[in-house]
């Protein structure tokens, strides 16, 4: 019997679920990157990238590909970088209401000077 869908969507999510891993896709969605280029612009030990990537790679998320002694990443479908959008978007409109209430809210504020 096989793993119900919400299972294995919630499993996705967890693969997902970590800061390095996530600004590793956000690299890998511009360009394909060298490990040593990931290195300079996610600011965490070899090591610690070398475990992240192989997460992502377990997952399917990215491939690897060997040249001489340079390692390329890439992302395995361009669907990657349109889910990294749309999470991008549903942040900035959850922070733009969250703009709205604390405005509001020090509107609201005993002394506060009327709105404009």
């Amino acid at each position: 019997m096989s793993a119900p869908l919400y299972q294995l969507k919630a499993e996705f999510f967890k693969t997902l679920g970590h800061p390095v891993r996530i600004r590793v896709l956000e690299l890998l969605s511009e360009r394909d990157h060298a490990v040593s280029e990931m290195l300079s612009e996610v600011a965490v030990e070899p090591a610690h990238l070398s475990q992240q990537l192989a997460v992502l790679r377990r997952a399917n998320l990215i491939v690897a590909r060997r040249e001489g002694s340079t390692v390329s990443y890439s992302l395995t479908s361009p669907q990657v970088a349109d889910l990294l959008a749309v999470a991008r978007s549903i942040l900035s409109g959850l922070l733009a209401g969250q703009a709205e209430l604390l405005a509001d809210l020090r509107a609201a504020a005993p002394g506060a000077p009327p709105p404009a």
